[in-house]
């Protein structure tokens, strides 16, 4: 615990210099206000501007249970370095595993009127078992990702891909992506198909993936839009067998919903559901696992770290896998106090539930892990921006998968919320 306490204050340390400048920057009387808006709003989306490339701040620093301290830079040319042709790559280094992580890849533009581009791109990374990424979810970021703290059951992928992004309409996205990958987890794992044992793989695989946002405001020149819910995302993939050298054929479907309701200057609810399933010969690299951020240790204090967004507060690490599954969280927000004009503590009350179940666990051998099918509850409440983006979180675990003792069932961590 110590650790991931040192950790956190020193990437807190570092955030507040860093939000610090940022603003000082942005205060000088010399400062058009349209640069600052740009400039902020290339910042919330990760991006440190220069005239021609853009670096990528989601690989500046990060931590987990596997890599340690993994640091690195990511850059992109931006549209006065071409409005037609692109450029992005990433390089980082695991402290602890002692290895090198890379990405280079690139895209052109077929058509400006459908933002239609084709994109290649070649990766050697890692990927947290049973995690899920939308084609379409690409510029999320967050200056710091705390449930990432805690994760240790990651696999190798060497991924070569081509896919293709366009616009049906402003407010329907889309993305199909063709890939190879080979596969290696990080840990002790067999995947049992018919008495064939596999330790590392190949996949072939496609996806199509749809992002709806029907309740957007987007201006005539589309380079304005105040976001509007619910929004929608669907995806589909398709593995196929005896493909470029494909192992295995399975086929995945996944869903996302996000619902907002009120002001958000004041009092307003943010309901998520997140649904899969998956069917065929499906490793449990690609299966699901409902978003865990409980470590397994024996004390309330030593399972105490940070929070996270959209995670479980109260479920362990690797303790449920699931080839179908769905979560539902509901986030009310109240009106935050106000203390004074800067010192405005938020309250958040939160309830979650999950459920799932998996066909055929025997097949995935040395590693041992339960089902959601009883489903799975915990609610608990946050009190946000309480000291220099600080607050508290407070989760308890109750129904299907109450535990026996009361300490077990109960999470208490650190949130971290910084806006600029």
């Amino acid at each position: 615990m110590f650790k991931r306490c040192s950790l956190f204050l020193i990437f807190l340390c570092y955030s507040i210099t860093y939000a610090q400048t940022i603003s000082e920057q942005l205060s000088e009387p010399e400062q058009d206000s349209i640069k600052k808006t740009e400039f902020l709003k290339q910042l919330g989306n990760g991006f440190f501007p220069t005239k021609y490339f853009n670096f990528d701040l989601r690989y500046l620093i990060k931590y987990n249970q596997y890599e340690g301290v993994r640091t690195g830079i990511g850059i992109e040319t931006n549209d006065e370095f071409s409005k037609k042709y692109r450029v992005n790559s990433y390089v980082v280094y695991g402290f602890r595993d002692h290895r090198f992580k890379y990405s280079v890849g690139g895209g052109f533009r077929l058509t400006e009127k459908s933002n239609t581009w084709v994109n290649l791109s070649y990766t050697d990374d890692l990927q947290e078992t049973g995690s899920t990424k939308f084609l379409t979810d690409k510029r999320f970021f967050q200056f710091f990702e705390p449930r990432l703290l805690n994760i240790d059951l990651f696999h190798k992928h060497i991924t070569k891909s081509i896919s293709l992004e366009h616009e049906l309409t402003p407010k329907l996205l889309t993305e199909t992506e063709l890939a190879v990958s080979k596969i290696e987890p990080t840990y002790a794992y067999n995947f049992n198909i018919n008495g064939d044992t596999f330790n590392n793989f190949d996949l072939s695989t496609a996806k199509i993936a749809f992002q709806w946002s029907p309740f957007d405001v987007i201006s005539e020149s589309k380079k304005e839009a105040v976001d509007g819910y619910p929004k929608f995302t669907l995806q589909y993939t398709k593995s196929f067998n005896d493909v470029l050298n494909g192992d295995f054929s399975f086929s995945k479907l996944d869903f996302r919903t996000i619902l907002k309701i009120g002001d958000e200057k004041n009092a307003f609810s943010e309901i998520t559901f997140v649904s899969g399933a998956a069917s065929g010969d499906t490793p449990l690299t690609h299966l699901y696992h409902a978003y865990p951020n409980n470590i397994t240790k024996e004390t309330i204090l030593q399972r105490f770290s940070v929070a996270g967004l959209n995670s479980f507060e109260t479920m362990y690490f690797n303790e449920f896998f699931s080839d179908k599954f769905a979560t539902f969280q509901l986030k009310h927000f109240l009106k935050p106090f106000n203390v004074s004009p800067r010192y405005k503590p938020q309250m958040v009350l939160i309830t979650r539930f999950a459920i799932g179940d998996m066909k055929n666990p025997e097949r995935h051998q040395n590693i041992a892990f339960g089902s959601l099918k009883k489903g799975y509850s915990e609610s608990g409440f946050e009190i946000n921006k309480l000291l220099f983006g600080f607050g508290l979180s407070f989760s308890y675990r109750y129904g299907g998968y109450h535990l026996p003792s009361f300490a077990d069932n109960v999470a208490f961590k650190f949130t971290f919320n910084v806006s600029l």
